[in-house]
């Protein structure tokens, strides 16, 4: 399942795949593959996303 909330609170932010990226420590085609539905990220690598882009773990990846 695509994660569009990720999606749409990076866009909003304005910051492109690769600078997500570059603040969580992973690589673009990472964070590509959590939008797309295509890779279970840990959940320390959800809390970082989560700082990075200053939302709780519950508004980007609860799906609900």
């Amino acid at each position: 399942m695509k994660n569009l909330k990720l999606k749409s609170a990076r866009a909003s932010l304005d910051l492109s795949q690769e600078q997500l990226a570059e603040a969580v420590g992973v690589t673009r085609q990472t964070i590509g593959m959590i939008e797309a539905g295509k890779f279970n990220p840990s959940l320390q690598l959800c809390v970082g996303i989560c700082k990075a882009l200053g939302k709780t773990l519950d508004e980007i990846f609860w799906e609900g």
